[in-house]
């Protein structure tokens, strides 16, 4: 699963369909890839199990399953407190200091 989430076009593709369900062509077009490369993508992305496909006709509806994702985020948890703190100390320090005006 990790390797299938660190290719950061498969992650730009579950933005995508995380907003609602798209087709090829649309997700060609954002992503600036050609139909055979998003193609590739989106069959690595349903082989891992995190998109589906319902056929309407001649076009292919890709939706996100976000399943798989809340098992990565379970198996996730238990190192959370790693970075926790660390992440509340960028917050205090970001606070505490000034704003620049645009």
């Amino acid at each position: 699963m990790f390797e299938v989430l660190a290719e950061p076009t498969r992650r730009r593709i579950l933005d995508l369909l995380r907003e609602r369900p798209r087709l090829v062509g649309e997700l060609t077009a954002e992503l600036g890839l050609s139909q055979p490369g998003t193609s590739k993508h989106l069959r690595v992305l349903r082989d891992a199990g995190l998109v589906t496909v319902r056929v309407d006709a001649q076009r292919r509806w890709y939706e996100l399953d976000p399943a798989p994702l809340a098992e990565v985020d379970a198996w996730l948890a238990p190192y959370r407190w790693m970075w926790a703190d660390r992440l509340d100390a960028l917050e205090r320090h970001l606070d505490a200091e000034p704003r620049e005006e645009p």
